[in-house]
């Protein structure tokens, strides 16, 4: 495993600390080595050739994040008495999430929303909402979800967590979307919700949002729409006259929302949020412990301690763009988009999955799709490989907008493809990692990669054995 999934990369130039030594290092000596790292780790994704991850690539912009974060960094949001600008970051933040999905299309109910640690935090936070509300007012001992294939794992950890029945529908192989018809019949009285991507993570499509909301409607059932790859990068497409189906609080049967600010939100690692149509939803994630000895304990969600720094540096990176900072980024992302998607276009040996809007992912049934990758990441790109189809994908953002990145992609894909067929038959090196097994996979090869996966966390939780 070391071999293929060099974890501790460093071990050879710096120290390894196996326990707490006696005496600190200066810190000059300190800041020189995370500069080194710093600077190292960077170039993966400032040529432009990195598959979402760094979602602005602006070291200015982080830079002006990183003083705000720096100034509210060992504030803890607990404490609201001595830190009330935490109250003015979270409330705000919402406000203008709250304001880019059309909150104010809601009648009859008060829209709100949390401020979470993640697209996760988010959507555990609103399937923990989705439960206690079929358990509390609908009488559901073990309520069930509904999620198209594509939807993010992170719904199958929901359940995991909090008891629910997870129910998995398959969606059509040529458009990667579900079909409403399916949902309308996998609904039963035990459904909390439905879940719907905006778009999905490996193709980054947009499910019939609008379809499925009149059957969750009809059906008394929530609807989450998962924003969480597009929620801050979709509606200035809108705004920019692409053609993005809507999918916020405009369409009625959308119960609820999750974004992240810290993706095409241009914010730090890791905020984001979650909005409800209604108050009371969202209420249902509150924690209250009125007789504890230390005081009467309440929470609004299940984070405890949490840094202001991160609602501040969130608030400026929205607050310094605004709308028109946006949409100049999404013109410009949408149109990067659109050239990777003509480059795989015009290279026959390349299909498309699904409709591109920003994420670009492409199968090949004439060579081995994982040769391609091999050979692309041979000359520096880091694509996100997928499965079921073998496939790769492209989430553009900021980084691919630089000058020279779609030549350098178009002719690098072409040498690619030439790679792959001049390696037909043999194995590719990246399909362990990236592929899984055609047509399916059996029981024991699912145990055997799951062994994998544990020893690769493992790894990273780990320091090396000494050598």
């Amino acid at each position: 495993m070391s071999d293929l999934f060099d974890s501790y990369p460093y071990q050879d130039r710096f120290p390894v600390l196996r326990g707490l030594p006696e005496q600190g290092r200066p810190r000059d000596e300190i800041r020189a080595e995370l500069a080194t790292m710093a600077t190292e780790e960077d170039r993966a994704w400032e040529s432009g050739q990195c598959s979402g991850t760094m979602y602005c690539g602006d070291h200015e912009h982080y830079d002006f994040l990183t003083e705000a974060f720096g100034r509210f960094a060992h504030q803890n949001a607990l404490q609201r008495d001595m830190c009330p600008s935490a109250t003015r970051f979270e409330g705000e933040i919402l406000a203008m999430a709250l304001d880019l999905m059309h909150a104010d299309a809601v009648t009859g109910t008060t829209p709100a929303g949390l401020v979470t640690s993640g697209g996760t935090g988010s959507i555990l936070h609103a399937m923990l909402c989705y439960r206690e509300h079929a358990r509390t007012v609908r009488g559901i001992d073990r309520p069930s979800i509904i999620k198209p294939e594509t939807a993010h794992p992170a719904f199958a950890k929901a359940a995991h967590l909090f008891g629910l029945e997870l129910r998995v529908l398959p969606v059509d192989p040529q458009t990667t979307l579900v079909d409403p018809a399916a949902v309308a019949d996998a609904i039963d009285e035990t459904t909390a919700a439905v879940i719907a991507s905006a778009g999905n993570y490996p193709y980054g499509t947009i499910d019939p949002i609008a379809e499925i909301a009149e059957v969750t409607a009809a059906r008394g059932v929530g609807l989450h729409v998962d924003g969480c790859l597009g929620g801050f990068l979709l509606p200035f497409g809108e705004e920019l006259g692409y053609d993005i189906p809507p999918f916020d609080f405009r369409v009625a049967g959308v119960t609820s929302i999750s974004a992240d600010t810290h993706k095409y939100g241009y914010g730090l690692k890791g905020s984001s949020t979650v909005l409800f149509r209604d108050q009371a939803l969202r209420n249902q994630s509150y924690f209250f412990v009125p007789d504890w000895s230390g005081g009467k304990y309440y929470s609004p969600s299940m984070d405890g301690s949490r840094s202001v720094g991160l609602l501040a540096s969130t608030w400026a990176s929205m607050v310094s763009l605004g709308r028109a900072g946006y949409r100049e980024h999404a013109g410009r992302i949408f149109a990067a988009a659109a050239a990777i998607r003509d480059a795989v276009v015009a290279t026959p040996e390349l299909r498309l999955v699904g409709t591109p809007t920003f994420v670009v992912a492409f199968t090949s049934d004439v060579v081995d799709i994982y040769h391609v990758n091999d050979a692309m990441r041979a000359r520096g790109w880091r694509f996100n490989g997928l499965q079921y189809p073998n496939a790769l994908h492209l989430a553009v953002t900021r980084p691919q907008t630089q000058d020279g990145v779609i030549e350098r992609f178009a002719a690098d894909l072409r040498e690619a493809v030439a790679y792959a067929r001049d390696h037909a038959g043999q194995p590719a090196v990246s399909a362990a990692l990236y592929g899984g097994l055609p047509g399916g996979m059996t029981a024991d090869a699912s145990v055997f990669i799951t062994a994998v996966m544990r020893q690769l966390l493992d790894a990273q939780q780990s320091v090396p054995a000494p050598r």
